[in-house]
Parts: C-alpha cells; sequence; structure tokens
C-alpha cells in the first residue's frame, strides 16, 4: 500500500475557510515535517515518473482564487494550512523545494517558516524509497535551511528566530504499509525502531533550536476508502487500525522516555490523539455534519475508491459533505475541522499534555 496516510477527522466545526479568519500570527514562523496530510506542493518538484503529484484536477478544485492544483492532496486547503490560520497565518508557509527553485528560501524562511513535508514519506527512510523526502532528509532541509539564514541574519537573530517558532510533524503511517513483520518479536522492534528515530528526529531539532512541537499522531488508516474497499462490506479494517493504534502508542511512550531521560531544557510540545479525533466522525458522520465517511468525493469504481483522483474521475457536487477528498486524504472542511480539534481546550481537548493553542501561547 503505497503512500498511505494519516487521517486526523476533528470534533467541531467552525467558522469559513475565507481569509479573513486569520489574524497576527502568535508565533515567529512554522516550519513542517511530515506526509501528504502536511505536503504544499513539494512533489511537484521532484524527478520520477513514479512520484505521487496532486497537480492536476480535481485538486484544488476549491482552492481560494479560483480551481487551482498546487500540490496539496485536497480540494483546497489542508491540514496545515489550517494549523497555520489558527496560528495567524494566511496559509502554511511554502514546500522547501519550490523555494529553493526560485531562489526565495530566505526571504520566506525568515517571515513565515517553510514546508519540508513529503508525500508518501514515513519515519523510516525505505519507506517509499526515491519517490520522496524522508523524515531524516527533511531534518537535514531544515539545517540548510538554518546555515543559510544565518548567512543573512547572523546566529543570534536566527536562534531567536527559531526558539519561538512552531514545529508541526505528522508522519508514521506509511511506514505501516512498507513492512511486513513476520514475528510478534519483529512486530515489537519496529516500534521500537519507529519511536526512536521519530524521537531522534525531534532531539536533531531541538539540538538546532527548537523548542515547540506541536505532533499528529498515527490515526485510523483502517478506516480510509482505498482500505475500506477491500472489505467485502466496505467496513474499516480493525487489523490495520490496531497497528496504527500500536505504532501511536509507541510513539507517545518514546515522547515521554525522551524528556525524562534526556536533558532537553525548554522543550514542550503538544501530541494529537487521532484515534479519538476520528472516532465520533466513523460511529456517527452525520452529528459531525458528514453525509459520507467512507467514500472518496474524487475517483472511480466503489466507494469512489478504485481509481485515482484524475481528471477524468468522477467529482462529488458537495465537497463539504465528505470526509475523504480522495481514496486516502481528507477534504478541505475535515482538515479545517481536524486543525481546529488541535487547538480546542476543554471537554473535547484531544491532545495532551496541552493543546496546540496553550502550546502555541507558552513561553
Amino acid at each position: 500500500m503505497k503512500h498511505l496516510v494519516l487521517v486526523l477527522l476533528g470534533l467541531v466545526f467552525v467558522g469559513a475557510v475565507g481569509d479573513s479568519a486569520t489574524q497576527r500570527p502568535v508565533v515567529q514562523a512554522i516550519f513542517v515535517l511530515g506526509d501528504s496530510t502536511l505536503d504544499v506542493g513539494k512533489y511537484n518538484h521532484l524527478p520520477g515518473k513514479d512520484v505521487p503529484r496532486a497537480n492536476q484536477p480535481f485538486y484544488g478544485i476549491d482552492f481560494p482564487g479560483g480551481a487551482k492544483a498546487t500540490g496539496r492532496f485536497s480540494n483546497g486547503y489542508n491540514i496545515a494550512d489550517f494549523v497555520a490560520r489558527q496560528l495567524g497565518f494566511k496559509r502554511s508557509p511554502l514546500a522547501y523545494l519550490v523555494l529553493k527553485s526560485r531562489n526565495y528560501l530566505i526571504p520566506s524562511a525568515l517571515t513565515r517558516g517553510m514546508s519540508y513535508a513529503s508525500a508518501g514519506s514515513g519515519i523510516l527512510e525505505p519507506t517509499n524509497a526515491g519517490k520522496n523526502i524522508p523524515l531524516s532528509k527533511q531534518v537535514q532541509y531544515f539545517a540548510s535551511t538554518k546555515a543559510e539564514m544565518e548567512v543573512v541574519w547572523g546566529g543570534r537573530k536566527v536562534s531567536k528566530l527559531i526558539a519561538s517558532s512552531f514545529f508541526l510533524l505528522g508522519t508514521g503511517s506509511n511506514d505501516l504499509f512498507q513492512t511486513r513483520p513476520k514475528s510478534q518479536a519483529d512486530v515489537a522492534a519496529l516500534y521500537a525502531t519507529l519511536a526512536s528515530n521519530y524521537s531522534a528526529a525531534i532531539i536533531d531539532l531541538y539540538g538546532m533550536g527548537a523548542r515547540m512541537f506541536g505532533i499528529i499522531n498515527t490515526g485510523p488508516v483502517g478506516c480510509v476508502p482505498r482500505v475500506r474497499v477491500l472489505n467485502a462490506t466496505g467496513a474499516c479494517n480493525d487489523g490495520m487500525n490496531r497497528l496504527a493504534a500500536r505504532l501511536a502508542a509507541a510513539i507517545k511512550s518514546g515522547l515521554a522516555t525522551t524528556l525524562t531521560t534526556t536533558r532537553l531544557p525548554g522543550l514542550k510540545y503538544s501530541l494529537a490523539d487521532s484515534f479519538a479525533a476520528s472516532r465520533a466522525n466513523f460511529d456517527n458522520p452525520q452529528a459531525a455534519g458528514f453525509v459520507n465517511a467512507d467514500s472518496a468525493c474524487c475517483g472511480s469504481g466503489r466507494l469512489g475508491a478504485e481509481g485515482k483522483c484524475i481528471r477524468n474521475a468522477t467529482l462529488c457536487s458537495d465537497r463539504d459533505a465528505y470526509a475523504f477528498f480522495d481514496n486516502v486524504h481528507p477534504s478541505q472542511r475535515a482538515a479545517e475541522m481536524s486543525a481546529h480539534a488541535l487547538f480546542v481546550d476543554g471537554p473535547t481537548q484531544v491532545t495532551a499534555p496541552i493543546s496546540f493553542k496553550e502550546l502555541a501561547h507558552e513561553r
């Protein structure tokens, strides 16, 4: 299964998609690392015929300013965009490779941040190897960005910017579909490696000055249309969800262990429980405002999941009524709900130990 991604579906939907929702930024910048739920167009600058791209209709059909395929695997904005908007920015920062190709890396990085997220990527380098930028390479790209910023601004100013910036991470689901452990011992070893590598990436970013981490944990990938269609009843694949739940638990435990055994003064994080956030939508989609939570809005065949979202695909008329836009990725509305859930305080909070909102306002 290629580039399967986590789907975090929020609990409450408020506000419109328009740009008026933005406010003054509460953080200096945003740096994004992860997979296709956060990618804003990196693939458009990666070579290779097998590299999956979202640079053609019907992707971007609801993107503000007119139908425009921006490289996001969405009918409009994605989760990273809405997290950025919650933080006061107009949308997610631009993709690293896009800015490098335009010689516009530094001004954008210094004022907005940078996106290194790459569709199909995972925590492990072999995951969909050669078709994406893995997490470790994304961290290296950040190191390169930091060095270039220091040439322009100097080390002290850049260190202050990085320490006051929000680091958004969301990855891990793709790794589950590229490995086939043969025994329980192999399964345990896999999760230990994934959690260790994830923690190592955070430690590396911390070593370069990052202090504020908003992390979206792996969610119920067994409920995306591309997996459901393999079941005669169209139900979620419980086995795949159990694998994802174990990985989510391993990441949570790994982060806690890292913080207790490694001296990382000043590090703060918020970890989103994607399973808790998604449960209400899959159990009762109508209550969450969805007419359909098991099929793709754009695709073909059963559940809209047997074909890709391309120009001649079947497209639903009401994208907001669908939880999924294509056979693995959330719709724009679902992405907005997701981002909102990350910032909610109180009874519906799905983040721990604090919400993304509390994290961004802590100094």
